[in-house]
């Protein structure tokens, strides 16, 4: 009778062996000249190049209970790309150029197909942001997640000129905020979505179709976060700040970039709030306050700029709307959400 293995105990390291293989050319896919692509290295090596006083920034994120919905569809391949577009977007707001990018996917058992796409969605969004994906770990943890259930964290590292980082010191009262479109909930408030939707007691309403939304609930809830950097790298130099709508909506966020004494005056009038924040908050009976506390309302990236340098951005950035200004704070406190009356 054969004694325990690691196999026996729940880590087949075979398996391990060929997911890694098979995963390789995905990410080869995604290297340029700085990568040096050094056969069974324990680390990841990137040259730095083309920069007189670099500054390196770095962020590291999960997707959150977004993996939830993709586990009840069986679809994985956006969560990917959500990963690497949240982490960059977040080193985008300094400016910064992402590099290379490092994932970390830790399952029960190894599921080769779901770590497959994941990858492969990591991949595509790598390249389009011309960012390496230079390595990651997929550890088996038996016992320490249940079936289906599994953890996918993601850490980027890019560089900026230390004279061309964001200086939001250079914030002043009359500054006006420039939203730029969200693609939806991107990766956030998804705990909040699956209780006022019933989801992980009913996850068929997944495939339930919406007029309003033009598609099915899950279809629209996998809806890949954005990545901002191929589109506002053009105008860093307009701008004096951005913050990224993630976690904390429009309320928690501005604010991480004003200076003290300052608020943001924010008019929903402004821009046109997507159907599926409309039917959360009407599904869920929830406030105001906390829907823009909760969610991007339709704002993935809200952008700083002098009034004088506005209209540039407009025009390098046609889908960008001006969405309210920075104002000497007061009593209300530090973000000012003005609604339509009507």
């Amino acid at each position: 009778m054969p004694g325990e293995s690691y196999r026996s105990a729940g880590v087949d390291l075979e398996a391990a062996s060929k997911v890694k293989k098979s995963i390789q050319a995905y990410s080869r896919s995604t290297y340029g000249p700085q990568v040096l692509d050094r056969d069974n290295s324990f680390a990841g090596l990137y040259r730095l190049q083309g920069y007189k006083e670099p500054v390196l920034v770095a962020s590291i994120d999960p997707v959150g209970t977004k993996l939830k919905v993709a586990a009840y569809l069986g679809r994985y391949e956006s969560l990917g790309v959500d990963l690497v577009n949240l982490n960059i977007n977040d080193i985008l707001t300094c400016g910064a150029k992402p590099l290379f990018f490092l994932d970390y996917i830790s399952m029960g058992r190894l599921e080769a197909q779901i770590v497959d796409e994941l990858v492969r969605g990591m991949a595509q969004a790598c390249r389009e942001a011309q960012c390496a994906l230079i390595g990651g770990d997929t550890p088996q943890m038996p016992g320490l997640y249940q079936k289906g259930a599994f953890d996918l964290v993601g850490f980027v590292v890019g560089a900026v000129e230390r004279t061309a980082l964001l200086d939001t010191s250079r914030i002043v009262e009359g500054d006006l905020l420039v939203g730029v479109p969200s693609s939806g909930l991107h990766t956030n408030g998804f705990s909040l979505v699956r209780q006022v939707f019933k989801i992980d007691e009913n996850p068929k309403i997944l495939d339930r179709h919406y007029q309003e939304l033009g598609h099915t609930l899950g279809e629209e809830l996998l809806t890949p976060h954005l990545s901002y950097y191929p589109m506002l790298e053009p105008i860093l130099p307009l701008l004096k700040g951005m913050a990224h709508i993630t976690g904390g909506g429009l309320l928690e966020n501005l604010p991480r970039i004003l200076p003290d004494g300052l608020a943001a005056r924010v008019s929903t009038d402004a821009w046109e709030v997507p159907a599926i924040f409309q039917m959360v908050q009407r599904e869920g009976g929830i406030e105001s306050d906390e829907m823009y506390r909760v969610f991007n309302m339709g704002l993935g990236m809200v952008l700083v700029s002098a009034p004088d340098q506005v209209a540039e951005v407009q025009r390098l950035l046609p889908e960008a709307r001006v969405v309210g200004e920075v104002v000497p704070q007061r009593d209300e406190g530090r973000v000012v959400i003005e609604e339509s009356s009507t």
